[in-house]
């Protein structure tokens, strides 16, 4: 029974908790701090090694990192500052904490959290995790195979910007929708999802999944929905379950 340290970097908070990977449970006390504005890779490097103190944590540890990340690489920026393309996230958060980081893709570990642990057990074909925050991230699995790096929320929308500026929850809350209203644009980019990807099941997670009730009746799609048991806290699951390879 192995205990991981896991970190989900997000737009809006950085939230870390010591993970039994066996299970998903959090053995340790959730910490979040803020995102620092700008979001730079000297300021959330920062906010990491704060985290890792307050959790007196020495060993591996995971990272769910909201960018495509490619052999620990931040490759474009997302909803982060523009000077994390080209940045080794490992490498900066392993000089900065004196402890060694494995970093993916943030719904792709969350996905692998719900597959390995939670609404996704079992569950074959393709899967669509879609994590509901600042921006709308997704992992996708075929038959619980990761294809990783597949940011659908980057898709053009209505007005040719990313589809996650008009369905994310920071759409919600900048135009101040109520859930029926947002519940329409969020059911437009999954019907966009799923004419692309004719996925089986999707799995919601993210803030916005935990009032999936208030907006329910303006989803239609074929494939099944269900919320993810981890929750707000898949990220930090999945990022400790990635990074107990190297405990091995």
């Amino acid at each position: 029974m192995a205990e991981v340290l896991g970190i989900d970097v997000g737009g809006s908070g950085v939230k870390a908790a010591v993970v039994q990977t066996d299970t998903g449970e959090l053995v340790s006390e959730r910490i979040r701090i803020a995102t620092p504005q700008p979001a730079t890779p000297d300021g959330i490097a920062g906010v990491v090694k704060e985290l890792v103190g307050r959790l007196e944590y020495t060993g591996p540890v995971g990272c769910s990192f909201p960018t495509v990340v490619v052999d620990g690489q931040a490759l474009t920026a997302g909803n982060i500052d523009p000077s994390w393309r080209g940045t080794q996230v490992d490498e900066l958060f392993a000089e900065a904490t004196g402890q060694r980081f494995v970093v993916h893709n943030d719904a792709d570990v969350a996905g692998l959290a719900e597959m390995s642990l939670g609404a996704g057990r079992g569950l074959g074909g393709t899967v669509i995790m879609i994590t509901i925050g600042t921006g709308l991230g997704s992992g996708v699995f075929f038959d619980g195979q990761l294809i990783p790096n597949i940011e659908l929320g980057r898709m053009p929308g209505k007005d040719g910007d990313p589809i996650e500026f008009y369905a994310g929850d920071r759409a919600r809350k900048i135009h101040d929708l109520d859930w029926n209203e947002w519940g329409e644009r969020f059911n437009y980019f999954l019907q966009r999802v799923s004419r692309v990807m004719t996925p089986a099941h999707f799995i919601l997670g993210g803030g916005a999944s935990k009032k999936l009730h208030k907006f329910s009746d303006k989803l239609d799609v074929d494939a099944s929905i269900s919320v993810a048991h981890f929750r707000n806290n898949a990220g930090i699951v999945g990022a400790a379950i990635a990074a107990q390879d190297i405990l091995t």
